[in-house]
């Protein structure tokens, strides 16, 4: 039986410390600021982050660097047969393209997944390989049933500011100024590659009932489990910690019985949608791990 590692990135939302406990690695992302390079969760806070963005500092997110990640991969390699590689959703940073042109000069031992998942989601992408692993699976079945389930999730994020969706060219100007007039509260998507509008709100009450009705619905129709069973039921947000478990208790009560696994959302999306930022998510069971 071959001995296989889990690398991942710090887009998952999991921490170096969290790391250590669960025996993988996670690579940190970097960012730019001014002259400065950070890495998150290494030099980099949360805490950090928000207050560079509340000083209106330049912050702009980057791939890991081609050099950390071989290094890595070789370190791992002296002690583990075979990696298996789950980097953030190709629809929304090239690093995971990186890592597939990379791995090629690997001859198989290292499988880079392409999954399409963010935050929560690759969070249980990351836990659902470690429990294949520990199934005995090699990295290759690993990376092909984590792909065959790539779409058997869903994001669902309100945005309470439209200036970093324009800051980062996500929007028109013109869109943004009239958003901001009419004081929208945009609900964003991802159920693919992409970051998609879903529905505009009024006030933060209606978007968050939206991402509830729109949570129940997937449930309902697209996951076939109209009482959560055979899901996970996840949580995001950026900076307010006060309002993410308000909201928790919303969708506690609206899903009774499910547990919730809630996570600061990932600094690299923090960077184009800010702060104030609302997230419900879902992961399906894998057939391989729901007993």
């Amino acid at each position: 039986m071959n001995k296989v590692a889990v690398v991942s990135d710090s887009n998952s939302g999991i921490t170096q410390t969290e790391a250590k406990e669960l025996g993988i690695t996670i690579l940190p992302m970097p960012f730019f600021a001014g002259d400065e390079t950070y890495y998150e969760g290494i030099n980099l806070t949360q805490e950090e982050f928000y207050q560079m963005l509340s000083e209106n500092t330049n912050i702009s997110t980057s791939m890991p660097v081609v050099g950390d990640v071989t290094d890595t991969w070789d370190q791992l390699l002296q002690e583990y047969d075979e990696i298996v590689h789950i980097p953030m959703s190709s629809g929304l940073s090239g690093s995971c393209e990186t890592a597939l042109m990379l791995a090629q000069d690997y001859d198989g031992k290292v499988q880079v997944v392409n999954n399409q998942r963010i935050s929560v989601t690759q969070r249980q992408s990351v836990l659902d390989a470690l429990a294949l692993a520990k199934q005995g699976r090699g990295a290759e079945e690993i990376r092909q049933i984590l792909e065959r389930d790539k779409f058997e999730s869903s994001i669902y994020i309100m945005v309470d500011t439209l200036y970093y969706l324009k800051k980062g060219g996500r929007i028109t100007p013109a869109a943004a100024a009239l958003g901001t007039l009419l004081k929208l509260k945009p609900v964003l998507q991802i159920q693919g590659e992409k970051l998609d509008a879903f529905a505009k709100a009024r006030t933060v009450k209606q978007a968050k009932s939206i991402m509830i009705e729109a949570m129940k619905n997937d449930f309902v129709n697209r996951f076939r489990a109209p009482n959560g069973e055979g899901m996970y039921l996840e949580m995001a947000y950026t900076y307010d910690l006060a309002a993410a478990e308000a909201f928790k208790a919303e969708v506690q009560e609206a899903f009774p019985g499910m547990e919730i696994h809630m996570d600061p959302l990932s600094l690299s999306v923090s960077c184009h949608i800010g702060p104030g930022a609302l997230a419900v998510a879902c992961s399906k069971k894998l057939p391989e791990l729901d007993n």
